[in-house]
């Protein structure tokens, strides 16, 4: 039996929502892989999200070195999906991200563990593609939450 990674963006719904989510599917380690960990959207900048999951009990990590280069972003936001994800494979040959990735299967594996980022629908996110690299190396089932 796989154990499972999920995935959870924040695009159209509140931070109660999320945590709601987060806590009826178990998780314990929200793992924020955005570039930039501030957001317009209230409750999901870096400290403000990082002191309500920790009043929750579950732990925050930032993992910025996994999040989308400007060029992948601009390319999301542009609703070019296929340019994203090959701007982020590319990214993630780099030693910062490659390290940071065996972090995250170390986090993953230790506790049930959630990649947040910004995108409603995890297809056009980055955090698909580290759901799919985690699935194909550690086998690891992907629960989009």
């Amino acid at each position: 039996m796989s154990r499972k990674i999920f995935t959870v963006g924040y695009e159209a719904v509140t931070l109660a929502n999320v945590l709601g989510r987060l806590k009826a599917a178990g998780v314990r380690t929200v793992v924020d892989v955005r570039a930039v960990a501030a957001s317009r959207r209230a409750g999901f900048s870096k400290t403000l999200l990082s002191s309500s999951l920790e009043g929750e009990g579950i732990a925050y990590v930032h993992l910025r070195d996994l999040g989308t280069p400007k060029a992948g972003r601009e390319a999301a936001r542009r609703g070019r999906v296929e340019e994203m994800r090959a701007i982020f494979v590319a990214h993630m040959q780099e030693p910062a991200a490659r390290l940071q990735f065996e972090h995250l299967k170390a986090l993953a594996a230790a506790a049930p563990a959630a990649l947040l980022c910004y995108e409603a629908d995890a297809c056009g996110c980055h955090r698909a593609v580290l759901a799919e690299r985690l699935a194909a190396e550690a086998d690891f089932e992907v629960v989009d939450l």
